[in-house]
């Protein structure tokens, strides 16, 4: 058994809950067993007790409690994840549209998960060792799209930077603007949609409902969700391309928010019906025809303070998905009429 240790906390390493970091030096340990050195006063950072939750920061120094060798021979061996084949390294790497030494941003494809599930779902934890490039460890994700919504997705290269893009998420720093083609033409052509949204019960799944403003406080779990939408061009009254601006970042938001209005995003059969086909005067997710029945969801464009470099503002866009371009094309659409700020008079 080794006697107390004291290790020095590494320049990429910082902004880590104290946990978190013990579980990456030693995955013997148990979160039960960090825990009760924790509250024993055992694991200390530079000399003063710390909770699970505790930042660690480069330089600091954590002192570390002996525990017995065979800790290790009983904890699970940690597997390594296989490096992706050459193909799928080629694919990842070609939907990177920004890096530098600290920020990563991908044009996430569509039908690509965010994180791991069950099933055999492709997610993005498959793809992490091609996204390395010359560091050792992998980029630290710091948000979240659907499975099925395209466009800019951010990592931090380093744990520093990572937390400092998630703080920027959190403060509403960040400036996240969507593109969806909807069902029909919402009128006005610009607005907010203030539904709370509270998550559905029974066999239905992750799915939310919207809850009346007035009627947030009194719903059990319910959450206040806010959007903001501008329409910047119709195709009649079969279909609009809007711009979508969450100013409060719910599950499912935009999609329920559209759909609540009567107007939901082509192709969302969980919010708009999988079978109902709106052809011009009709309320559905499909619009029929040539249109795709993917989700026509793309999170286009976001600007974020870099995390390293005080008064710079990241403007990182992403290209539509070929699915949702197609359907541009039909409808006489052009990316390059959409005005730099929808609301802007």
């Amino acid at each position: 058994m080794p006697g107390v240790r004291h290790l020095t906390i590494g320049p990429e390493e910082g902004e880590l809950r104290l946990d978190r970091w013990m579980r990456r030096q030693f995955p013997e340990l148990t979160q039960g067993r960090i825990e009760k050195m924790l509250r024993k006063g055992e694991l200390r950072v530079d000399g003063a007790r710390a909770s699970a939750a505790t930042r660690v920061a480069p330089g600091q120094t954590v002192r570390l409690p002996p525990w017995p060798d065979d800790l290790a021979a009983a904890a699970p061996a940690r597997t390594e994840k296989p490096a992706p084949n050459d193909a799928d390294a080629d694919f990842i790497r070609d939907c990177v549209i920004f890096m530098d030494s600290h920020v990563l941003a991908l044009n996430k494809p569509p039908g690509l998960a965010a994180q791991g599930g069950s099933g055999d779902i492709r997610h993005l934890g498959q793809f992490e060792e091609a996204l390395k490039f010359e560091r050792s460890q992998t980029p630290r994700l710091v948000h979240r799209l659907d499975r099925d919504t395209s466009g800019v997705l951010v990592f931090g290269r380093t744990a520093p930077a990572a937390a400092a893009l998630a703080r920027a998420f959190a403060s509403r720093a960040a400036r996240k603007l969507y593109w969806a083609a909807v069902a029909g033409k919402p009128s006005p052509a610009r607005a907010s949609i203030r539904f709370g949204l509270v998550k559905a019960g029974g066999p239905r799944g992750e799915k939310m409902l919207c809850v009346p403003p007035d009627a947030v406080a009194a719903t059990e779990g319910a959450r206040r969700a806010l959007t903001d939408y501008a329409v910047i061009d119709s195709a009649g009254t079969r279909a609009s391309w809007v711009a979508l601006r969450p100013v409060t970042g719910r599950t499912h938001q935009l999609r329920a928010h559209m759909a609540e209005i009567g107007h939901p995003v082509v192709g969302d059969g969980k919010y708009g019906g999988s079978g109902q086909t709106n052809e011009g005067s009709g309320w559905g997710a499909q619009l029929g025809g040539s249109v795709s029945r993917k989700l026509h969801l793309h999170a286009r464009r976001l600007r974020i303070p870099h995390p390293a470099e005080p008064g710079r503002i990241l403007d990182l866009a992403a290209p539509l998905p070929e699915h949702m371009a197609k359907t541009w094309a039909m409808f006489g659409w052009r990316e390059a009429d959409a005005p730099d700020d929808p609301w802007a008079d």
